[in-house]
């Protein structure tokens, strides 16, 4: 069979940084209060009228440079999302399209936090089996849209960006296992209704689920791989809250600093979180050709996921 390996990085970020202090201002709240229950100081905005597309499409471009290849060589755009431009048609088609990838297949992945992993999985799934050579991995959000900005649990949380991977046959490392599951009867912790078109928060209820599902996909993905905790040089989280990283690394006894933490500076964005915490953990040196990384998220569903990835040359 096969191996799928990550050949290409890309980001974008919205120009607009936004810190505690205008937040807490208007929820009556000091920006240390922010920092302190969620590790975050500023997240970026999108601008009036910029598009999720517009994200996707801009870090695609970048992924694609990163890994030397052209837009025509791809076979398949996977853009993982919660805040579609629009209800139809979906973002993937959209983006392909701008990057010059007529003709590839071009799927929206609704799997909210998790949505990157569960595109990777599907991504390197599809590269094992001979259905694909490449595949371009975006996950992309702009949720300061659908925020209530007098609800104190969530309207200093989240953050817009978005995150690209470009996924290869035989490219250096490796992509896998991947462990992917779901529990529907907690869909109450995180929702966000057609009726009222924002997001709402069970802080609580998310926080004990959040912290449950990262520690024990976590293990089931390594006992998957064969491996054990020591092996891996990296955790790569979902940034949700700095608290729930800290948690988690108590809960599985991991050094502090081999979890990544990268929420000050960007928010919770959601879909767009691990491949952007996956870029900055290579801009800031704690990747190197053989490091073993484990990603794992949770997200709106609830549904979580976790993968090993053995990183190569990017």
């Amino acid at each position: 069979m096969r191996t799928a390996g990550i050949s290409g990085l890309g980001i974008a970020l919205p120009e607009q940084r936004v810190d505690n202090t205008e937040i807490a201002a208007r929820l009556g709240v000091s920006s240390e209060w922010i920092e302190r229950r969620t590790g975050i100081r500023e997240r970026r905005y999108a601008a009036p009228g910029q598009r999720v597309s517009d994200l996707a499409t801009s870090a695609g471009r970048i992924a694609l440079q990163s890994a030397g290849l052209d837009a025509a060589q791809l076979d398949m755009v996977l853009v993982a999302t919660l805040a579609a431009d629009d209800i139809t048609p979906g973002t993937a088609p959209i983006v392909a399209d701008e990057l010059g990838a007529r003709g590839a297949a071009a799927i929206d992945v609704g799997a909210a936090c998790t949505g990157a992993i569960a595109a990777l999985a599907l991504a390197a799934a599809s590269v094992q089996a001979g259905h694909a050579s490449h595949v371009l991995v975006i996950g992309a959000e702009i949720l300061t849209r659908f925020i209530d900005v007098e609800d104190r649990r969530t309207a200093p949380l989240f953050g817009d960006g978005a995150g690209a991977i470009v996924v290869s046959a035989g490219a250096p490392g490796r992509l896998g296992p991947f462990v992917l599951g779901s529990d529907g009867s907690r869909a109450h912790a995180i929702r966000a209704t057609r009726a009222r078109g924002v997001l709402e928060m069970d802080g609580h209820e998310t926080f004990l689920r959040a912290v449950e599902h990262l520690s024990s996909c976590t293990t089931e993905v390594l006992g998957r791989a064969r491996m054990d905790l020591a092996e891996i040089d990296l955790f790569v989280y979902h940034q949700a809250n700095s608290r729930i990283l800290t948690a988690v690394a108590e809960r599985l006894g991991l050094p502090r600093e081999r979890v990544l933490d990268c929420i000050a500076t960007l928010g919770n964005t959601s879909a767009a979180s691990v491949p952007l915490a996956l870029a900055e953990a290579v801009c800031t040196g704690q990747l190197r050709p053989g490091s073993r990384v484990l990603l794992g998220a949770v997200g709106a569903g609830l549904v979580w996921g976790a993968t090993i990835v053995i990183w190569g040359e990017v």
